[in-house]
């Protein structure tokens, strides 16, 4: 039985109907290829409330994975990390420092990426990408790699 992903974008642009959501949709396909049951994306406007509640709202669905897309910059309104921090039981810091490594092989920016992953107990891994696709896509590369021992680890699977 695949595990459960959710995908939620997090845009000012998007949510408000402005630009086109292109993170969101790559981040369900790629995760579908990869395995997951996962359903569209959902968008969510920028902001810590906004990503607390859609995290929240999401690891109440039962998803396994949650991906959040947008919002892990510096710019005024990137909150995608704050409003995770308040979710996560435990941070796992290497997720994110390996998302930047990876990044690094694009652009030079993605040592900028204020991101996070952790899990929220009992059994959800969180992670925070940045928006533009090539992240996306790299990030998800990342996650197919090493979602499924972390999610079997989170279920009582043996170290291996």
């Amino acid at each position: 039985m695949p595990y459960t992903a959710r995908v939620i974008t997090v845009s000012d642009r998007s949510a408000a109907g402005l630009r086109e959501d292109r993170g969101g949709p790559l981040a369900v396909s790629l995760l579908r290829e990869a395995g997951f049951d996962c359903d569209d994306p959902v968008v969510v406007p920028d902001g810590a409330d906004n990503v607390e509640a859609a995290v929240r709202g999401a690891v109440a669905t039962g998803a396994a994975l949650v991906v959040t897309t947008g919002g892990t910059g510096i710019a005024p309104t990137d909150r995608t990390p704050e409003g995770t921090a308040r979710v996560l039981d435990r941070e796992l810091p290497g997720i994110a420092e390996e998302l930047r490594r990876r990044g690094l092989a694009d652009t030079p920016l993605a040592v900028i990426s204020r991101g996070l992953a952790g899990i929220v107990d009992p059994a959800t891994l969180v992670v925070n990408l940045p928006g533009s696709t090539r992240a996306v896509a790299s990030g998800i590369a990342v996650l197919a790699e090493l979602a499924p021992h972390v999610l079997d680890q989170l279920s009582g699977g043996d170290h291996s």
